[in-house]
Formats: structure tokens, sequence, C-alpha cells
């Protein structure tokens, strides 16, 4: 289905009781196409983890519009209408094991699909092949949630979104307290997910390992605004705008930058990862 994301001149406060962030969005004009990989970076309080809110009515807006396929989302939007883009968009909290509830690892898988109306029978079956999607054995389907691991925890949590087959997924920091391994895992899992399924992907990370080994397209926030929108490789391209942006450079392409400045060489094209790396190092002839 093709489920493109628009927003359009889109403002918004968050409030947290008497507590109030007038314009942690300011104007936001966005398009994401339907099975792109788009990673949202930026600073504490940019307006992050706020842009994906919008996507599945969580936040809404104050002015503007946000376009999720054919639905719109706007302060005249009915709950019967939200509930329909809620199934659309799937969304992952950060440490989302946290949210883990049910007695079995089936039953929070269950949730979901009972909650839009599946059959206990076919939420079952759902479970059983998502559970497989996200990598782990049939076996931990009659396990506690509280009883695995923490890779294993998010692994569960990413399959109980996935149960609703969302058309959308979107992310809040997805690697976050895992170990180097598990958010490898985690990350593969997301790329794999995206790939299969075509399903349109937009995370929040602050990790540019992450940023630069897995993703395509990134958004950058500052202050509420959407300051750049396009490849990942074109941003690292230039230093200014990762300065400006008080952003950080992956390993690689720190370490290239100091070779060519020591060396005064400029390589053939820009490394983000070790092994990109290691084949400029080759055709310069410094290895």
């Amino acid at each position: 289905m093709v489920m493109e994301i628009k927003l359009k001149h889109v403002s918004a406060d968050y409030r947290v009781g008497p507590m109030r962030s007038p314009l942690i969005l300011n104007n936001v004009d966005l398009q994401i196409k339907t099975g792109s990989l788009t990673a949202v970076v930026g600073h504490t309080g940019s307006g992050k983890s706020s842009l994906l809110k919008t996507m599945n009515g969580l936040l809404m807006p104050k002015e503007g519009n946000v376009y999720i396929g054919p639905y719109e989302i706007n302060q005249k939007i009915n709950k019967k209408e939200l509930k329909k883009i809620r199934q659309v968009v799937g969304m992952v909290f950060q440490f989302p094991e946290s949210q883990l509830f049910a007695e079995t690892v089936e039953k929070d898988i269950c949730f979901g699909p009972l909650n839009f109306g599946v059959s206990l029978s076919e939420a079952k079956k759902i479970a059983s092949e998502v559970i497989e999607l996200v990598g782990l054995d049939q076996s931990i389907l009659s396990k506690s949630p509280h009883a695995l691991s923490g890779g294993q925890k998010r692994r569960v949590a990413i399959a109980g979104i996935l149960a609703m087959k969302p058309d959308i997924l979107v992310l809040d920091e997805p690697g976050a307290g895992l170990d180097p391994e598990g958010k490898k895992e985690i990350m593969n899992l997301i790329l794999r997910q995206n790939e299969e399924f075509n399903i349109t992907t937009i995370l929040v990370t602050h990790d540019m390992e992450d940023l630069a080994r897995y993703m395509k397209d990134v958004i950058v926030m500052d202050k509420g605004k959407i300051v750049y929108h396009d490849s990942v490789r074109k941003l690292f391209e230039n230093p200014k705008l990762v300065s400006d942006w008080n952003l950080d450079f992956p390993e690689a392409r720190k370490l290239q930058l100091k070779i060519e400045q020591e060396f005064q060489i400029r390589f053939p094209s820009i490394a983000l990862t070790e092994e990109e790396l290691a084949n400029s190092l080759i055709e310069v002839g410094l290895i």
C-alpha cells in the first residue's frame, strides 16, 4: 500500500500536566516516501521524538496537517479515524520492553491484534509468525516476557508492533541500552523488515555509527525545525553542516578527514564504515 507521509506547516506544543514546551515543532514541512529508511537526529529538545509522535496522533498538531497515506491528522480528527491510523503506523517507544505486561510473550503479542478486532485464533497465528520474523524461537511464546534478556525483550516488543501489520514503523532510539551485539541484531532486524516488506521506517537515533552503517536518509532537527533532509552520505560529505548542527562524524569518517589533512590528499569517496575506509586507503596507496 502507498503510505507516503506528509507534514504541511505543522506546529505543535508539548504538554505534560502543567508543564508546557511551546513550539516543540515549528512550521514543519516534510515528505517521506513509501518504503524509505530514514533516521531523525538532533540535539536534546530539538523535536525528534515529537516529530515521530505526530505521525500516529500521539501529539496533535496545533497548526497544520499530517497526512498518512489517505488519512489526515488534525485537531478535528475523530477517535475512529485515529484508531485506523494507529494500526497503520506502528510506534516502538524508547525502552519498549518496559511496556511488556502480560503473563506470556504470546499474550503480549496478541494484545494489539485483539484490540483491533482480530479473533483469538488468528491473533495466536500472527504471534507465531512474527516471533520468527524477529528471530526468536516458538518456545519463547509460552515464557514470561520478564524472564527474557534485554535483547529478547526488545525483539518481543517489536514483534508486538509487527503483529498489527503496520505499513509504517516509527522507532524512538531502538538500540538504546543494548550492548553492541544486541544493538547490531536490532538494527539488522529493522533493516530486514524495511527491505523485505517495504515498511516505511523512521527512527530516532543519536548514534552516528548506526546512522552511517544502516540508514539511507536523514532528517536533522534543530529548535523544532527540519534543517536538513537528504541522504546520510551527503550530510557527512559536508563538515560545515555537521559542525553547524552540533553533530558528530562516525569514527571512520573522522579518521579519513584526519588522514586527508595530515597527508594533504583527497580520498576518491567518503568513508562511513571501517570497510569503506580500508578500501579507500588501498585506493590511495596508503596500505
